[in-house]
């Protein structure tokens, strides 16, 4: 059983004139006078709907930085998993940035259950085309396809191994586990089909780890 979980935004605040101190600390462009800071209640797919972001509004992420043990560890119900702070030259643009990246969280999620209980689970996305996000943290080039495979520790080192040999693919960015969130996995690079065939595989091993927990092939 595969069942998609719902991911939400969970504060979100613009800030229409920036002041010297935070121009200064989170390094913004000159020309760009607004921010928008918003928290999710997923840490994954807040890096997929910022870089998403990117292709679609004028702005820039300036910071994004995830909470130590996940959302249940966060100071206030509003804290969520994961913080992100865009830029942008005027409040419009911020706006703009701020509703695409919500669509993303809360529309296009990769968060998967196993089990109906929700104790078993992953992330994987596809994407076809990285933004500007992912080209500057990655240092890839504009049009590279990327999958984000990430599940448990041993989970995600034992599926990321099937996608290495699924795919003509490499490894971008590699999750050490136990992340922050107690996480493990990667962001790999290729081809579109390769991606995606390294997504499945992933998806695979993930499930195979779930159902069989004390197995040795």
């Amino acid at each position: 059983m595969r069942r998609r979980m719902d991911a939400h935004v969970v504060m979100e605040k613009i800030v229409p004139r920036i002041n010297k101190e935070y121009r200064k600390l989170y390094k913004i462009p000159e020309n760009h006078e607004s921010l928008a800071i918003f928290s999710s209640d997923c840490e994954d797919v807040m890096w997929m709907a910022v870089d998403d972001a990117t292709k679609k509004a004028k702005i820039k992420v300036v910071q994004i930085e995830t909470v130590y043990g996940g959302n249940a560890y966060s100071w206030s119900r509003y804290g969520g998993e994961i913080t992100a702070v865009i830029s942008g030259e005027n409040v419009s643009d911020v706006k703009s940035g701020l509703m695409y990246a919500k669509d993303y969280i809360e529309n296009k999620s990769g968060n998967y259950h196993l089990n109906e209980e929700g104790s078993l689970g992953y992330y994987v996305d596809y994407v076809p085309r990285i933004g500007k996000y992912f080209q500057e943290s990655l240092g890839l080039p504009e049009g590279t396809s990327i999958a984000y495979l990430v599940a448990s520790p041993i989970d995600s080192t034992f599926g990321l191994d099937r996608a290495l040999k699924a795919g003509s693919v490499k490894i971008a960015q590699l999750f050490d586990a136990p992340s922050r969130v107690n996480t493990g996995g990667a962001i790999v690079y290729g081809t579109e089909s390769a991606c995606r065939a390294a997504m499945n595989a992933f998806v695979e091993g993930v499930d195979y780890c779930a159902q069989h927990p004390m197995d040795m092939e």
